[in-house]
């Protein structure tokens, strides 16, 4: 009888990591492997190509299980999350059917949010109207602490019969992060007035286990362009000014962590997201601990996540139905307590019944037809996952740090420390997006061609507001390309580039592809051609194609004759491109041929140039 415990692929002998080195070394063909290989991230950490067993040899986590401090693989040991979905609050009564519709819909956890209206005036009875609070949870959340606070007074007393333990309710007051951080000042007359709100309601709580009344949004930083590391570092800091204020105030470690909700942004970063989750809990849980609470349950994270606005782009919209399937992936495997998939159209109009549909499928698909909610923590054990949770964490903590030297979030966001490195963090970002290292589709690579823009797109939804003072400002990333394109879209013209395709044929039609998808993402209508077999028949078709633009496509061997020969040909009836970089380079300069394109140009400046010489 063969031995069931037998180790698989036993007659295999073991490969070290230096076989696997040289095997690499050799594929490589003397290529750089620092360069081909080693992905240099924003986070303070490159990635290796690969990860063994030995790579964690130091990560002291991993004998934890879920509901284990410090909770790296979850904080209970199931992965279950909440099915989120956020209504803006005008009018009560129509908030409140809303609501309803969607409970009827697969969401348990709604979010109410008072952006236009102080929540002090609402009508609690019209909003809550046949909603059984024991059924759902209940979230409320603004800029105005004291408006949020008369609220919470008036929800609990509305479900004073209700006990106690069945209640989920969170109170989104979080001062640092809605009023200093974006706002510039507290909305108080002082923080301290703001805090003392806060320490009151904490106590006027204590006795409800699940009512949270702090919710700290750590998404802002994502949203204004941070790094992973720097959302979690700065998230983690102001949450401990959070502990440090309310235990001033005479609270206790448990009494004040255990009323703390958190709020990250889910990009599409998948995998470092998922160990951002990971590291988040690991992190916050040696911070309380370090105030040797009485019980290792205050140590737990609360963590809400809702997928990035940042990513979304208002061009090709249908593309962040996408984006918020893999951004709710990354979160679901990482483990949540609630989840909100913010519908396509989030961007630029209200959302629709449909768009607020799919957004909720999203993730209702993953629970019930996936089993995504069967598996805790799928990416435990994954060398790479927990190698990036290992470097995240170090980093993060790394930077935590820094900022608790200089006196605490309040003291560093005052100085202007924070809002310093985020904006720098987001110029690299943008710098990337408008040189196509980073992709954002349907923006600067691969866009509808004859998608125009319609009327819910409006200006002030592609156009960046500039931040005044020490503040944080919410942004995309696309922005700026669509505005260029909604510019062209407005402007009652119609600019054509023309692929003039000629020489070798696999290089005509490489660069033809290429040069498409670089003029249409200034919303520049493209031209493309097989092939032509004769330059003079291609200038004959450019010129009847009345193109204001006429790409030469052709290998780098052929540009030496045919450029020049466009050029004659076409004379000063159309802007001529040469698609590449070819050596000939400067010979052509020579001659007039001045304007090139390819895989290093700076695709958003060199577009704005065309425009401007078309006049627009």
């Amino acid at each position: 009888m063969a031995n069931t415990k037998e180790k698989l692929f036993t007659e295999f002998p073991p490969v070290s990591t230096e076989q696997w080195e040289a095997v690499i070394t050799t594929d490589l063909k003397g290529a750089d492997y620092e360069r081909k290989l080693v992905w240099k991230t924003g986070e303070g950490f490159n990635v290796k190509p690969y990860y063994r067993a030995e790579n964690l040899a130091d990560v002291e986590f991993l004998a934890t299980e879920a509901g284990e401090f410090p909770f790296v693989r979850g904080v209970r040991n199931d992965n279950t999350w909440r099915v989120h979905q956020t209504i803006s609050v005008e009018c009560a009564a129509t908030a409140n059917q809303t609501a309803l519709k969607l409970l009827n819909s697969g969401v348990d956890s709604l979010g109410f949010c008072f952006c236009k209206s102080c929540a002090c005036e609402v009508d609690v009875d019209t909003l809550l109207k046949d909603i059984v609070p024991t059924a759902v949870e209940l979230t409320f959340c603004g800029s105005n602490v004291k408006g949020l606070a008369a609220l919470a007074e008036k929800v609990l007393a509305k479900y004073a019969d209700v006990e106690k333990d069945a209640l989920r309710l969170n109170f989104c007051i979080d001062p640092i992060m809605k009023n200093l951080s974006t706002e510039g000042d507290f909305c108080c007359k002082t923080g301290d007035e703001c805090f003392d709100i806060i320490a009151k309601l904490v106590k006027a709580t204590a006795d409800y286990k699940h009512v949270r009344v702090v919710n700290v949004s750590g998404s802002t930083f994502s949203n204004a362009g941070s790094t992973i590391v720097e959302e979690l570092a700065f998230t983690l800091s102001a949450a401990h000014e959070y502990l440090v204020k309310l235990m001033e105030r005479g609270l206790s470690i448990d009494e004040a962590a255990r009323k703390i909700r958190f709020t990250f942004a889910v990009t599409s970063n998948y995998f470092m997201e998922m160990a951002k989750f990971r590291a988040a809990r690991m992190l916050w849980a040696n911070i309380v601990k370090t105030y040797n609470p009485a019980k290792n349950c205050a140590c737990k994270m609360f963590a809400h996540a809702v997928t990035s606005s940042w990513n979304q782009t208002v061009y090709d919209p249908y593309v962040n139905m996408l984006r918020g399937t893999t951004e709710a992936m990354s979160a679901a495997i990482a483990g949540v307590h609630s989840l909100e998939v913010l519908p396509f159209d989030y961007a630029f109009e209200a959302p629709t019944e449909f768009s607020m549909r799919i957004a909720r499928n999203s993730e209702l698909l993953l629970k019930y037809e996936s089993h995504f909610d069967q598996v805790v923590d799928p990416a435990g054990g994954s060398y790479f996952i927990e190698s990036l949770t290992k470097n995240i964490a170090t980093e993060a903590w790394a930077l935590f740090r820094e900022i608790e030297d200089k006196g605490g979030y309040i003291e560093a966001f005052r100085s202007g420390v924070i809002v310093e490195k985020v904006k720098a963090s987001a110029a690299l970002k943008d710098k990337n997006i408008a040189t196509r290292r980073l992709i954002l589709l349907g923006a600067n690579q691969y866009p509808n061609f004859t998608e125009v823009a319609d009327a819910a797109i409006s200006e002030e939804s592609v156009t960046r507001k500039a931040a005044e003072g020490n503040v944080l400002v919410p942004y995309r990333g696309a922005m700026a390309f669509e505005a260029m394109r909604l510019k062209v879209d407005r402007s009652g013209k119609a600019p054509k580039a023309f692929m003039l395709t000629c020489g070798s044929l696999a290089m005509a039609r490489a660069r033809a592809q290429f040069s498409c998808n670089f003029f249409a993402c200034a919303g520049i209508r493209v031209q493309d051609n097989t092939f032509f077999k004769s330059i003079e028949e291609g200038v004959e078709a450019a010129l009847a194609s009345k193109a204001e633009i006429v790409v030469v496509c052709a290998s780098d061997d052929d540009y030496a004759e045919a450029a020049p020969k466009v050029k004659a040909l076409l004379g000063d009836k159309a802007i001529l491109v040469v698609a590449g970089a070819p050596a000939c380079a400067p010979e052509l300069e020579a001659q007039g041929i001045t304007n090139f394109i390819n895989v290093k140009s700076n695709v958003l400046e060199t577009l704005k140039d065309y425009l401007n010489k078309l006049g627009i």
